[in-house]
């Protein structure tokens, strides 16, 4: 059935910009903080519906933009935030970026809604029916996402499925992670959306109304609750958070104290075997050895890499292993002549007790305005640079690496917003028992930190994983191979996590396929909506 405005309301025909960018707005209400989930599948059918509706492609891939722009650019507000924690620019400017970024963004949310139109017009029957239109858009809309998540080094924050995630202690709708994957769930979420609107254009209410409930339920379901019975190989762990506050970061007048600090948070337990956990930006000194000796001279431990990393070891005990964020050189000759440093690695360090450095990981994917600017040819002429401090070039990572550890497991390493890039977390050929995701959240605002775990729950149920996360600020957290959160410290406290770490689940079907997984999905939803109407037509023909 064809859904009419006298069915549901002129006001979207006579003001159609305003309509798609109110709910895109609302839709983004559904992603924590809020996470006001049935609104935003509310705004989704609203959405399919507008699209559905559109006299033309140009007004459908418009719309479709207009709900991009406005729903990505209100979801990635903490960017703007970073903008207060930085000398370089005003801080007005976070305002302005945000919405320039999503410029680029909302393309894909147009793309999505162009392709869907197109198919229902040219490859479906003439008449065509709101499940039929919001099958094909949550197809695309799967495609368009995966290709947002590596298209110009990529960015997917916030997956649209990211609404159908459950409370800490259930994954709601998300639980089928494992069979659907992130683009795919978010396909999911156009769906169940689609199902609603159709139910009240052909005013089946008690079938909408059932749907609502049953969706309902399945969010607010219990997670599967694993025995906490603790395996003779259990990896015991201590997940530290030393509230290092943004604005001291990057102060050489509170280095030391910060080690202080974070010393005080370790040491008890040091005695025992186990795996200490600091965050991203833990650490200002460089733990490496051969840099020019002028690379050292603002080192808390004096000018002696060897001397800082027999500290550390002495902090964490010699029995243990420890993972922590660091800053890595990259030394060769500079144009002057001298040797000096030519680039960065944000890096993972594997410390042992003995202060020894075991392993490293280099990051892959860099934070736009972060650590690297994007669309930097245009938004260097408004004023625009990196936010990090330095003149240094941060470069990217190889990928995914597991980093063996002996008694103290396979660890995965993720560091900090690396962990949002679904079917890229974890090398395919070598699965580690966990994943540790150590972060910087001080500098994303009041919506960051919570959309930023919500997405390591996610990564944690589609991989069959554990994801221990470690943040200067919060927040940090213990997530089971189910995504339910084992143990967490809030934002702006500082404190410790003490355990074992949860077991990893075998490999998942989307672990074993990654992201061919989703876009099987779209091809399935392409066939079934394009087919399903032509049987159909066919035995009323015949009948």
């Amino acid at each position: 059935m064809t859904v009419r405005s006298r069915t549901l309301g002129k006001f979207p025909q006579r003001w159609p910009g305003l309509s798609s960018l109110a709910l895109g707005l609302l839709g983004a209400c559904a992603y924590p903080p809020f996470h006001l989930w049935m609104l935003g599948l509310l705004a989704l059918a609203g959405l399919v519906w507008h699209l559905h509706d559109a006299p033309d492609w140009r007004a459908a891939a418009w719309r479709g933009y207009l709900f991009g722009w406005a729903h990505l650019t209100l979801a990635n507000n903490w960017i703007a935030t970073a903008f207060t924690h930085q000398a370089k620019m005003p801080e007005f400017l976070g305002w302005l970026a945000v919405p320039l970024l999503c410029i680029y963004l909302a393309i894909y949310p147009g793309l999505a809604a162009l392709a869907a139109h197109l198919a229902t017009r040219k490859l479906a029957p003439r008449s065509v029916g709101i499940g039929v239109f919001g099958t094909l858009f949550a197809a695309a809309w799967i495609v368009t996402e995966w290709v947002r998540s590596w298209a110009f080094t990529g960015y997917p924050w916030p997956p649209l499925g990211l609404m159908l995630l459950g409370g800490w202690d259930t994954p709601g709708i998300a639980r089928y992670l494992p069979w659907l994957g992130t683009y795919a769930l978010s396909g999911l979420a156009i769906l169940l959306a689609s199902g609603l609107i159709w139910a009240v254009a052909v005013r089946r209410w008690i079938v909408a109304g059932a749907s609502a409930l049953v969706m309902a339920a399945a969010m607010l379901l219990p997670g599967l609750d694993a025995e906490m019975t603790r395996p003779a190989n259990a990896v015991r762990y201590a997940l530290i958070q030393p509230l290092i506050p943004q604005d001291e970061i990057n102060d050489g007048s509170k280095f030391e104290e910060q080690f202080q600090r974070i010393a005080r948070l370790t040491r008890p337990g040091n005695g025992q075997s186990r795996l200490v956990l600091w965050p991203e930006s833990a650490i200002p000194d460089y733990l490496e050895d051969g840099y020019p000796l002028r690379y050292y001279a603002r080192m808390t431990a004096g000018a002696d890499p060897e001397y800082a990393r027999a500290r550390i070891g002495q902090v964490i005990g010699a029995d243990s292993t420890l993972l922590t964020g660091v800053v890595n050189l990259d030394i060769a000759p500079r144009a002057d002549g001298r040797l000096g440093a030519v680039s960065a690695r944000n890096s993972v360090l594997a410390l042992s007790g003995q202060g020894a450095i075991e392993a490293h990981y280099a990051k892959a994917h860099l934070v736009p305005y972060g650590e690297y600017l994007p669309m930097e040819w245009a938004l260097e002429r408004l004023g625009l640079s990196r936010l990090t401090s330095g003149t240094i070039e941060y470069v990217a990572g190889p990928g995914p690496r597991t980093l063996d550890l002996g008694e103290h497991g396979r660890a995965g390493i993720q560091i900090c917003y690396e962990i949002v890039f679904s079917g890229q977390v974890t090398d395919s050929q070598n699965r580690p028992d966990y994943i540790f995701n150590p972060s910087n959240d001080g500098w994303f605002g009041s919506w960051g930190p919570p959309q930023h775990l919500a997405q390591a729950r996610m990564r944690a149920i589609e991989e069959g994983l554990p994801v221990l996360r470690s943040t200067t600020t919060g927040i940090s957290a213990v997530i089971d191979a189910n995504g339910l959160v084992r143990g967490a410290i809030g934002q702006g406290k500082a404190g410790r996590l003490d355990g074992y770490v949860p077991d990893p689940k075998p490999p998942t079907l989307f672990a074993r396929l990654g992201n061919a997984l989703p876009l099987g999905w779209a091809a399935l939803l392409i066939v079934l909506a394009l087919a399903v109407p032509r049987l159909l037509a066919l035995r009323r023909s015949r009948g």
